[in-house]
Parts: structure tokens; sequence; C-alpha cells
């Protein structure tokens, strides 16, 4: 199958790694990439924490940044959203990492009373991205556990030729989508489709990570929406 590949690009190329592996022909269109804010990382983990929070592989990939420095705070406890992030943060040499369902409500429905406990003499530092699920941290004030939030990088729009985006999509014609953020989605959808990519779309399955990227997808195409069974990357393949 013809695969759009959506993540950014340093994501985007394992993805294509894997689909090749399986026989699939990936096309990439990165339409988002990260700015990394290694001062704002730097300066919290100077402070007072119980543990740490990461969503993302993209804030692991910004404590990477910090190089030795980062062996200091490798005996923290790290709160992984799910199992990729986990992955990451024990590559970067974290030892004592605990892993959620892939989504912030899960990490305070799984994590929730530990934290109540960790954090009454320090707060949780969450290593966030922006933009973001409000789900973590609404979840954690409901319960009353101080968080210390480091915006440790920013996800920023890429600009789409319209060439390049007429040729991902219809030439050949692709056939399915893969989509990982509601983020992305929306971006996505946002493009100055040509008519011969428009037309291409309604043709393709439109493959989401969770439920709340599914609700970023138009009205229109609501019938090609297909939506793993656990947000990681082997549920999305399954649907493959």
């Amino acid at each position: 199958m013809r695969i759009l590949v959506t993540r950014p690009e340093n994501a985007g190329r394992r993805t294509a790694s894997r689909l090749q592996a399986l026989g699939h022909d990936p096309v990439l269109l990165p339409l988002m990439a990260a700015d990394h804010h290694p001062e704002a990382v730097r300066e919290a983990l100077h402070k007072p924490r119980a543990a740490l929070a990461i969503t993302s592989a993209e804030a692991v990939r910004v404590l990477q940044s910090l190089g030795d420095g980062l062996s200091l705070h490798l005996e923290d406890t790290v709160f992984a959203v799910g199992e990729a992030t986990a992955a990451a943060a024990r590559e970067a040499g974290f030892r004592a990492v605990q892993v959620a369902d892939g989504t912030g409500a899960g990490m305070v429905e799984i994590f929730g009373e530990q934290l109540v406990r960790l954090t009454k003499a320090a707060p949780l530092l969450y290593l966030a991205g922006t933009p973001r699920s409000p789900a973590l941290e609404a979840g954690l004030a409901e319960r009353n556990v101080p968080i210390l939030v480091a915006e440790s990088y920013t996800m920023r729009p890429l600009p789409i030729d319209p060439q390049s985006l007429r040729t991902a999509l219809a030439q050949p014609p692709i056939d399915t989508v893969l989509l990982y953020s509601r983020e992305t989605a929306r971006r996505f959808f946002e493009l100055p489709f040509p008519q011969s990519g428009s037309e291409a779309l309604h043709g393709a399955s439109i493959l989401c990570l969770s439920a709340n990227v599914a609700e970023a997808i138009p009205e229109h195409l609501q019938q090609n929406i297909r939506t793993a069974a656990r947000p990681d990357e082997d549920s999305l393949f399954a649907l493959l």
C-alpha cells in the first residue's frame, strides 16, 4: 500500500522504515517540526521535584540535548504516557520508568494515588509540549497533585508546497493516511488540497492513533476512519 506518513521528520523516518519492512510504500509529508527549549528544562531540573512526567518522546530528545548534565538526573522516577515514550526514556539512561496506557487521562487513573503520596514534599515535574491535551494537568489538579510544568518543546506548522502535496496525494493515489495527533490531523485537513488530492482522500483509509485524533477528521470523511485499539504505533499498524 502507498501510505502517507504525517509525523515530524525524525519520527516519520522511523515509521517509514517500519512500513518498508512490511512491504509498504511510505510517503513522508511532515506537517510539524519541534522547536526545543533546553534551557527551560535545565532550569526546571534545578528545582525540587518528586518525579518526572513525560508525554512524548520529543521531551526525551530535549533532555538528551542537555548532554552530560542529564547524568545527574537519571535516578529520577519517570512516569511515561506510553511504551514509545518509556522506551525513549530508557534509551536515554533513566532506570526507573513506569508506563501508562498511552493517554494523559490514563496516567492519572493509573498513577494518581501513587503521585498523591510522592508529591507531599515536592511537585511532579511535567516536561510538556505545546500544543497538548489538557487531560493530564486537569486530572492531576482534580486530585490536588502539585505540578511544575516546563515547556520543553513547541510544535510549529511547516509550510507545504502545493506541488509536494499534489505529488504526495495523487501520483499515484495514496491508499492510507496515518495520523498520530489531533493537532496534526487538524493541520492536515487545513491544507489547500488540489482537486486530484481531494478526490484521492475519498478513497483512502484514514488511520487514527486515538478517538481524540479521529474527532478532528471532517464530517464528510468519517466513513474512512479507523481508530487504533490502543494509542500506540503497533496498534495503528494492526489496522493496515
